[in-house]
């Protein structure tokens, strides 16, 4: 099901500066997105099996690179969740 605040989040992000003040400090963009405590610790672990079946594919990606990931990790995150597919995705530390 897809979460309205964890969309407008990732949406949001989009807006001119955001992405350097996400990268900068997540804890307090995240005080204006009232998410549950199960979306708020997989946003803050970029933990996208727990992400992506709540926001839009699109949405996801874009967060994603927002949060400091390049296309090809992001990719490879994303496809390691279709069935069948190895269950390690790549990690970085994106954020501190």
């Amino acid at each position: 099901m897809i979460d309205y605040w964890l969309s407008k989040l990732c949406f949001d992000l989009q807006k001119p500066g955001m992405g350097q003040k996400w990268r900068a400090n997540r804890e307090e963009i995240l005080k204006d997105y009232p998410l549950s405590d199960e979306l708020r610790r997989a946003v803050m672990a970029d933990d996208v099996p727990v992400l992506a079946p709540r926001v839009n594919a699109y949405l996801l990606r874009f967060y994603l690179a927002v949060s400091g990931y390049d296309d090809d990790q992001s990719m490879a995150m994303l496809h390691a969740l279709k069935p069948g597919a190895a269950k390690t995705q790549p990690r970085v530390a994106a954020h501190g």
